[in-house]
């Protein structure tokens, strides 16, 4: 194994740790899911909350998400054709 394999191994452990520990305490905000939703404002309040209203910024960031999660899921299943 090379050196990238045991630095994707490695950093694939650290994140599970994280997310782990994360996923232990039960607090909101600090799972990386939490943090997706946070930074591409896909959560719009709390049931029982007023929605907060969609922005142009805030479909931009979404649009964004969508757009990376497509290429990504595309670039692995195709073998890096796209």
């Amino acid at each position: 194994m090379t050196g990238w394999t045991w630095a994707w191994i490695i950093w694939f452990g650290y994140f599970a740790v994280v997310e782990g520990m994360a996923l232990a305490n039960s607090r909101a905000g600090d799972t990386l899911s939490e943090h997706i939703w946070a930074w591409f404002g896909t959560q719009r309040g709390l049931p029982g909350q007023p929605q907060r209203p969609r922005s142009g910024w805030t479909q931009l960031r979404r649009f964004a998400l969508l757009a990376f999660m497509a290429w990504l899921g595309a670039h692995f299943l195709t073998g890096g054709w796209v």
